[in-house]
Parts: structure tokens; sequence; C-alpha cells
């Protein structure tokens, strides 16, 4: 199974555009957006035929945004915890650094995916994988925007900058 990471699109419909015609490309089954997307119509893009996760972020004050993402996927709202091929998989938009430091050292997940700093990160924690795509380009952080995906069946992951 193939996993697609995504956050903080915050609007752009190029990334978010882009994002969607990677993931396809890629034929990943499940993809997750780790939040700030921002407004409802930034996520419509993502109504294709991967099953759609989305957290909320410390941006995503549209109250039709959760609507929007449960036409068509499920909206967790702070925090979800999935499990895909037998992975437990943490999903949090990161902005209390330390409930991601318990996330990871909870020896719960396997994967822990998050964003909120706009740099793309692969760290590991024992037996847990830790992956931030990065998100929309901003000053002190990632100068591209990348997204992720995860195979869960070899546990590789690769960056692509879109």
């Amino acid at each position: 199974m193939k996993l697609g990471v995504v956050s903080d699109t915050h609007d752009n419909l190029e990334y978010v555009h882009a994002a969607v015609e990677h993931f396809e490309r890629e034929m990943v089954d499940v993809v997750v957006h780790c939040g700030d997307i921002v407004a409802p119509f930034s996520v419509a893009p993502f109504d294709r035929e991967f099953e759609f996760h989305a957290v909320r972020g410390n941006n995503d004050g549209e109250w039709k945004l959760r609507d929007i993402v449960n036409s068509f996927g499920t909206y967790h709202d702070d925090f979800a915890h999935l499990t895909l091929d037998g992975q437990e998989i943490a999903v949090y938009h990161g902005t209390e650094a330390g409930l991601v430091d318990t996330l990871l050292e909870s020896d719960t997940y396997d994967y822990v995916l998050r964003g909120h700093t706009h740099q793309k990160s692969l760290d590991y924690y024992g037996a847990t994988t830790h992956i931030n795509p990065g998100g929309l380009p901003i000053p002190d952080a990632d100068e591209e925007f990348h997204v992720a995906v995860v195979d869960l069946a070899t546990e590789n992951v690769a960056f692509e900058t879109l």
C-alpha cells in the first residue's frame, strides 16, 4: 500500500494540483493532509480515487472545511490514529512540539506524520518513522514545496519536489 503525505498547502492551488497529480502518477492508495489546508475550495482537488484523510492545522478556521472533506474523505479534527496495511500511524499538524515528541516517544506508532514547520524532514525514533513533507515555501524554511510517498510494505519514504 502506498501512502501520500502532504501538508501546509495554504490555499495554493498550484501546489495542490501538483500534489494530486504526483499522487495519481505514483498510484497511492491513501493521501493524508497534515493540516493548514485553510479554505474549503483548496481541498476539493483531493476528491479523487484515493482514500483521503485530513487533520486541522492552526490556520484551518473555515467551518465548511470539515463538511467538504467529509463529503469525500475523513476530517479528523486535531489528531488521527490510522491503521493502514497493519501499520499504526499518528497524524497531527505539529503545532505543539511537546505533543509531537510524546507521539514519537510513545512506542505506539510505526509512523508519525506532521507538518507546521514547512521544513521537510525524515527522522527515526526507535521503531517510529517521523515524516514532515514540508509545506508552502516560507522564509527560514524550505525554498521548495515537497510531498512524500511512503510504501508501507517496503518502508521506503520518497520525497518529491514539486
